[in-house]
């Protein structure tokens, strides 16, 4: 018998592998994966400075532990250079050289990738961006080495002002660029959005935004950091975090149909029999949701679906909480195809934004604060299902 085969090793492979074990536990199981296939949770990046955790207390297991634990076989560094989706069949490539592998159904984990901003200077290269524990030890490294701690971060969404507050909770200093007008500009409405930048500018989290990052030299072991609106910046290090884009090549080098993601249906499936698609890639019923809950659900349908019992994936109502202390945030945006009218509420220590739609129906909303974060679970219950599971 073939194995089931999952292309990744990410939170989505994984999550799916050990779900999947629950429902088959003696299936073949085959793992491939670029890295290193060392397991961890990506959410702990992003605040592992404030934590004290060195990068090597971050991985969970390495390839043989988890190849163990899974009962599953584990190819790492390993890249599939293309599907025969007709014969089932993998190309392989390692250092070794190429092979060909079999597979009765196949998961494409492949995660997203870092957008980079075309940036001029001899600095440029040198820009980080941490995607995955790999990036982040070498984040790590070169951080260590500096002796000034002045970080420049591209990117006020999500990510990059978690990474912000990190960074300045743990000593450094952090200026935080970005085109939009606002931080979270995406998710928050203005006055939301004001009172959130104005939380993290309290702790010394500087902002320079309405611009973006022109060019970067080396001066020294230093950086010139020169933005659009001719201001210019020393610092020691370059973080960017201006959002992911699905790895989509392997995809359509196979036929596979794409848009922003993968395209499958709520099984999972794309249009190639066999061939299904997971977690950051996937772009389910047109959601693409690079988060951590609509990955669990993900897993879970596609898990029992897997082992004989199909199960379309349902997305409920999903807050993200925001990992800023300096100022706590919770939000579940709205669908971006339902029109929304944002009324917010000023509260001692925060705000409360509800995104309600012509009806009068809550559709997401905005948590900031520790008075409004209580009404999560009172709220997140008022909001329809965003993806319900077929009648």
């Amino acid at each position: 018998m073939n194995p089931i085969v999952i292309v990744g090793s990410g939170m989505a492979g994984y999550t799916l592998a050990r779900e999947f074990r629950k429902a088959a536990p003696e299936t073949p199981l085959l793992i491939i994966t670029a890295d290193d296939a060392v397991n961890y949770a990506k959410p702990t990046l992003s605040n592992a400075l404030v934590g004290n955790k060195l990068p090597a207390q971050i991985g969970l297991g390495d390839a043989a532990k988890m190849s163990d634990t899974l009962k599953a076989t584990i190819l790492a560094h390993t890249t599939v250079t293309a599907i025969d989706a007709t014969a089932h069949t993998l190309t392989l490539n390692t250092a070794d050289g190429s092979s060909t592998q079999a597979y009765s159904k196949l998961i494409l984990a492949v995660g997203a990738s870092p957008i980079r901003l075309p940036i001029a200077g001899d600095g440029a290269a040198d820009v980080h961006v941490v995607n995955s524990l790999i990036d982040y030890r070498q984040f790590r490294e070169n951080l260590s080495l500096k002796t000034d701690k002045r970080v420049l971060l591209i990117g006020a969404g999500l990510i990059g002002c978690e990474f912000a507050n990190d960074l300045k909770a743990t000593g450094h200093e952090v200026t935080v660029v970005d085109l939009a007008p606002r931080p979270l500009g995406r998710l928050l409405p203005s006055d939301t959005a004001a009172a959130f930048q104005a939380g993290l500018e309290g702790i010394g989290i500087q902002f320079a935004l309405g611009t973006t990052v022109q060019s970067i030299d080396r001066v020294g072991n230093d950086y010139q950091v020169t933005l659009a609106n001719g201001q210019t910046l020393i610092v020691d290090i370059v973080l960017s975090a201006i959002g992911l884009r699905p790895n989509l090549e392997l995809a359509q080098a196979t036929g596979i149909d794409t848009s922003r993601g993968v395209v499958v249906n709520q099984t999972l499936e794309t249009n190639l029999a066999d061939i299904y698609a997971i977690g950051d890639c996937a772009e389910v019923n047109g959601h693409l949701l690079p988060y951590v809950m609509p990955i669990m659900q993900q897993a879970r349908a596609l898990a029992k679906t897997l082992a004989g019992d199909t199960t379309p994936v349902h997305y409920p109502a999903m807050p993200v909480a925001v990992k800023t202390p300096a100022a706590p945030l919770t939000v579940l945006p709205a669908p971006v195809d339902v029109a929304v009218t944002w009324e917010t509420e000023t509260l001692e220590d925060g705000m409360l934004a509800k995104a309600v739609d012509a009806d009068g129906v809550l559709r997401g909303f905005v948590l900031l604060g520790a008075t409004a974060g209580k009404q999560r679970l009172t709220l997140t219950k008022l909001v329809p299902d965003l993806m319900s599971l077929p009648a």
